[in-house]
């Protein structure tokens, strides 16, 4: 299995910098076992029925862009994960000139500093940062780590702070946007409810690795980057229960299917608590979600290749072919599709 094989040619104006207002009014793309249909995420609500179960990551996201400095060099960081040693993982620029004992100030917060306690072969460090209070210096210090193909040249913008950020967003922890569920107003969430559908909430922060590209040709080489979630017992219990009464699972983006098939590899969903880098590609069977939101994903990337598994490579070229025909917008803040899983 090549990257080559998860290839697709995508026009650069698809690419939204921006996205749709309100929320709901971006467009949504239903693959059906019977065809593709255009609609609105605002039709969601009459595209499910009564006891399904939508199932929603709130993890929050962070200000997770720093400046560091070491001396006279200056050295980007993206923040990635918490470690079990109280330690941060983190990408960084110009890693070859950090040594494991550096101390590092960081521009914006002239009170954080942190220690080079690690450093991995590919441009990791673990950073052991020096303040009581981490959340509060990354919000005088930080910046969002937008993906790279939304452009700013200035950084991210005022509106990019919202935007870039759920509505239900709760827990503090992820470097990147679950981008799914940026599509979700209030209005919609209410909409829902009174359609008889439920919703639950789960949590996986999304890491730094989420911006990095696919290295090599040989697809299962890859090796997924680490990222913490968590499934309590309550979500377990009004899942399995939608089940029983007939609902279907839709997972909102890709972030809640890996969570959901991580926690149900052996076929029962439980409470799950750790770090998941499940790669899910065409020939996966799955266990725990029935349908799937979620936006337009990079060519050769995992989560092409996930979606691909979950709907099927051919009819999944097929919606792509007719996203990009039909002037769809891709990425983060672009529009969304709705899957049904293929038949197994």
């Amino acid at each position: 299995m090549k990257a080559a094989d998860f290839d697709y040619a995508l026009p650069p104006d698809r690419i939204a910098q921006h996205p749709a207002r309100p929320r709901d009014a971006a467009r949504l793309l239903h693959v059906a076992g019977d065809g593709l249909r255009d609609r609105t995420v605002r039709d969601l609500p009459s595209l499910l029925r009564p006891n399904d179960v939508l199932v929603v990551n709130d993890t929050r996201v962070i200000p997770a862009q720093l400046v560091a400095r070491r001396g006279a060099a200056r050295i980007g960081i993206t923040l990635d994960r918490p470690l079990a040693d109280g330690t941060w993982h983190a990408l960084a620029r110009n890693a070859r000139r950090l040594r494991v004992g550096d101390v590092l100030s960081f521009d914006g917060d002239a009170t954080l500093a942190a220690e080079v306690a690690a450093r991995d072969p590919d441009g990791g460090v673990a950073l052991r940062f020096h303040t009581d209070d981490l959340a509060a210096s990354l919000r005088r210090a930080g910046a969002l780590a937008l993906p790279p193909y939304i452009d700013r040249p200035a950084g991210p913008t005022e509106d990019d702070g919202s935007d870039y950020q759920t509505v239900y967003a709760a827990t503090e922890g992820a470097v990147a946007a679950p981008t799914a569920g940026l599509h979700f107003t209030p209005a919609l969430l209410d909409a829902l409810a009174a359609r008889g559908i439920g919703r639950v909430h789960v949590t996986l922060h999304v890491g730094a690795g989420t911006f990095l590209p696919m290295r090599g040709e040989e697809v299962r080489d890859h090796r997924m980057h680490a990222e913490r979630g968590m499934i309590g017992a309550a979500a377990v219990a009004a899942i399995n229960e939608a089940r029983a009464a007939g609902g279907r699972v839709v997972a909102v983006g890709t972030t809640t299917l890996r969570l959901l098939e991580t926690a149900a590899a052996d076929g029962t969903l439980r409470p799950w608590a750790g770090e998941t880098d499940l790669f899910i590609l065409p020939g996966f069977r799955f266990q725990a979600v029935d349908m799937l939101l979620t936006n337009f994903h990079l060519p050769r990337s995992t989560l092409f290749m996930l979606v691909c598994a979950f709907a099927g490579e051919a009819r999944m070229r097929g919606a792509y072919s007719h996203a990009i025909a039909a002037g769809y917008r891709f990425y983060s803040y672009g529009d969304a599709s709705l899957l049904e899983r293929a038949c197994d």
